[in-house]
């Protein structure tokens, strides 16, 4: 099946549908993801559109294999790239010359998809589709409501989870001394958390299966973690003793690779909790980030930990996400005397050790 995306809020749903439809079939399981590029980011607009679209993609990727198996075949895809599209009948000529061209009958529409923008092509699109002898399968998904409820349907796995995760954080604080103190605060602490906000942490209720994969990867995790602060504290410590102090304090501006406001605490929490970098701002997926010396820098650049936490979330499938200096999406935005420095990072040899 083809299956057409773009940002909305009910596509990880669809992509979810989409699997499941997959792997129930007969045949061997393949979802081709397509990205039609909009009209109005064709031509002179900047290239970053299409680096979005296929992060994107990248995304849709990662959640698909994370909802399957090891025998599902995962195909995306940016199509339209070199067409003008504008109104419905142009999102399905890409589409379904697409699905010609690759033997595929069926395509799998979220019902929030909107390549036009503001503009309601959905359902003229579909029937475009049907037209051209396409049978077109409208996922089932929850639609939000114009005012979204703060709470949600909370459950033991929930109140678990966040109960574990806040112990877990709290003991990480405390350097994991096991008193007797240390545990009976913490386990107060994490009690109090989960109780009042097990209902709105999360997005979606957590599957048994997912959840148990998350954990394993999480404990692996924590040691790597704990491995980065100790030698982020070892240079720090080499930094003040120093006699020159070679300090060179920078902000830097991030867009992280990660999805989600579970996976986006972790790793602004992760990067705090690491000496020599202090998360200042997030505002959707992008990081203001402080960093005192070049090697904590060029560990941002090279997205270290922003890996380790996709691993977390998403499993190994995730960990050939290009870096932050490889997409250019980290840049130093100061200068020592406050000046904007507009430096763009790049691909390029490293410049610190970390």
């Amino acid at each position: 099946m083809v299956v057409p995306v773009g940002e909305s809020v009910t596509l990880r749903q669809t992509v979810t549908y989409a699997v499941r439809e997959a792997l129930s079939g007969a045949g061997e399981p393949v979802v081709h993801f397509v990205a039609p590029v909009a009209w109005h980011d064709i031509g002179d607009v900047a290239a970053g559109v299409r680096e979005e679209t296929e992060m994107l993609l990248e995304r849709v990727a990662v959640w698909a294999r994370e909802d399957g198996d090891d025998d599902l075949v995962v195909e995306t895809t940016v199509i339209g790239a070199d067409t003008y599209l504008f109104g419905p009948d142009d999102y399905a000529r890409v589409i379904a010359t697409y699905a010609d061209d690759s033997g595929i009958e069926r395509v799998v529409v979220d019902p929030q998809y909107s390549p036009g923008g503001n503009v309601p092509i959905l359902r003229p699109m579909e029937a475009a589709l049907a037209e051209r002898g396409l049978v077109v399968d409208e996922a089932p998904v929850d639609r939000p409501t114009r005012r979204g409820r703060l709470l949600r349907r909370g459950g033991a796995l929930q109140f678990a989870t966040l109960f574990g995760i806040s112990f877990l954080f709290y003991q990480l604080l405390g350097g994991f001394a096991g008193t007797r103190f240390d545990v009976a605060t913490g386990a107060v602490s994490a009690t109090l958390v989960a109780a009042m906000l097990h209902r709105v942490t999360f997005t979606d209720r957590l599957g048994l299966r997912t959840l148990g994969r998350r954990l394993v990867r999480l404990v692996a995790y924590v040691p790597y973690l704990l491995y980065e602060i100790v030698v982020s504290n070892l240079r720090v410590a080499y930094v003040i003793l120093h006699p020159s102090l070679p300090i060179e304090p920078r902000m830097i501006e991030t867009e992280c690779a990660v999805w989600g406001g579970m996976p986006l605490t972790l790793l602004a929490n992760s990067i705090t909790l690491t000496p020599g970098t202090l998360t200042v701002r997030v505002h959707g997926r992008r990081m203001m980030v402080h960093t005192l010396t070049p090697a904590a820098r060029e560990g941002l650049f090279d997205g270290a930990l922003e890996r380790a936490v996709r691993f977390v979330f998403y499993g190994r499938p995730a960990l050939a996400v290009a870096t932050p200096r490889e997409r250019d999406d980290a840049r130093i935005v100061e200068d020592d005397d406050g000046a904007d420095g507009g430096e763009t990072v790049v691909s390029g040899p490293a410049g610190g050790d970390a």
